[in-house]
């Protein structure tokens, strides 16, 4: 078992990690292209202190998310998709392999398409070179993952202080060309975009990578750690992109920080953010979908996994899968929180915040309490005119107390009828 990263198992206490280590990892996730293409759109339709309200309360309630679920992933040992057999049972869990498994292969194969084709137009390459790059690129990616932790750790360390100084030249370059904060506060806003709206672009970008962060929190070697690496990712890290990308709309029309630094004239520093900018997400997000493979098929052959799950990404990023971002985000936002909800309110309502050991524990096929929940949760999100990733979660949680009670009730009548 050693080495293999435990893709169907608890991970043991010896194999835990610390908070430097977590931490870059999952800042390593979170610094993504797409998630400064959100602050982009929001960041002209605010004023400069509106916006900032609308970064902290989107990314925070995020973060929030994200942390309660590392709290469990941290006590349990489990990540999403396994403590999905808990929520839905051991056939029904399926479902959540099959939607957060195709999640991640969407990411790997927009990630994948966009590094092509910014290459091609940041340096001049013909345009018949974009498809051979995203297979180049769609392969290269996974090679980290096929690793494990192990890889993305070391790629981790060195990309994350990379980009974070990159991020803060570009920033105080651009706080320089703008006028200080003065002039940046003065830029107006066309107010064409809604605060719960805002909010709901923010939280839906990245919160199926904050469903599935429990890969990673499920590593470290306290709940303590667990809840500060993810705040520091998904408020912090998550926090700084939104920025970046409001920042550069606002006074580039440019959202995407390689845009940015091409703008402020840093060539070499757009190229090099670029790569270490989607490679330390895809890797991340390619390994996400291995963690739900193996659980979906329960075989322990990971890295084989990887490897389809890249191919897979790939065919789909030739076949155009980069001009399908926004109603992807919609989907994300929509369908994956509610699973979150419900996996909250079976560690705490059912088994009292204390998982069994997963090999030791014989599970229906069907849990159909947990199932109910999520089926009311994602309607409620659907429907929902505000906010629907919190609606969802929400719902879902509530569904699942009201469901779970109602189904002791039944169950205690036919006992004493019995």
């Amino acid at each position: 078992m050693k080495g293999s990263d435990y893709p169907l198992s608890e991970v043991p206490w010896e194999s835990r990690k610390g908070l430097f280590s977590t931490s870059v990892v999952l800042l390593g996730f979170t610094f993504f292209t797409a998630t400064m293409w959100a602050g982009g759109n929001i960041g002209t339709s605010f004023s400069f202190d509106e916006l900032l309200w609308v970064i902290v309360v989107g990314n925070l309630l995020l973060g929030c998310y994200a942390s309660i679920l590392a709290y469990i992933a941290c006590k349990s040992g489990l990540n999403s998709v396994l403590m999905g057999r808990f929520c839905f049972g051991e056939v029904g869990s399926k479902l959540s392999d099959v939607l957060l498994g195709f999640t991640q292969i969407g990411w790997y194969a927009w990630g994948t398409a966009t590094i092509a084709i910014v290459l091609v137009k940041t340096t001049g390459l013909p345009n018949w070179t974009e498809k051979p790059l995203m297979i180049f690129f769609g392969i290269a990616f996974c090679l980290t993952a096929m690793i494990g932790y192990r890889g993305l750790d070391w790629l981790s360390r060195f990309a994350v202080p990379a980009m974070l100084i990159f991020i803060l030249a570009s920033l105080y370059t651009g706080l320089t060309d703008v006028g200080g904060i003065s002039g940046l506060i003065g830029l107006e806003s066309n107010g064409d975009m809604t605060f719960a709206a805002a909010i709901t672009v923010i939280i839906g970008t990245f919160v199926s990578g904050g469903t599935q962060a429990t890969n990673w929190s499920r590593f470290a070697k306290s709940p303590a750690v667990a809840v500060i690496s993810t705040m520091l990712a998904f408020f912090i890290g998550n926090g700084l992109m939104v920025i970046t990308g409001a920042f550069g709309a606002l006074v580039y029309q440019q959202a995407d920080i390689v845009d940015i630094l091409l703008a402020q004239g840093f060539m070499v520093l757009a190229v090099l953010m670029l790569f270490l900018n989607i490679w330390t997400t895809q890797d991340n997000t390619i390994y996400n979908f291995s963690v739900a493979g193996c659980n979906l098929v329960r075989t322990r052959y990971r890295r084989v996994v990887t490897l389809i799950g890249a191919m897979l990404g790939t065919a789909l990023a030739v076949l155009g899968m980069y001009n399908m971002l926004i109603p992807f985000l919609v989907l994300l936002g929509t369908f994956i929180p509610p699973f979150g909800g419900v996996i909250m309110a079976d560690f705490w309502m059912r088994y009292r915040g204390e998982y069994p050991v997963i090999s030791e524990v014989s599970l229906p096929n069907f849990n159909w309490v947990g199932l109910g929940a999520y089926g009311l949760g994602s309607m409620g999100a659907l429907f929902s005119p505000v906010l629907p990733p919190l609606v969802g979660i929400i719902i879902a949680a509530l569904a699942y107390a009201i469901l779970l009670a109602c189904f002791r009730g039944v169950t205690a009548t036919n006992v004493a009828k019995g």
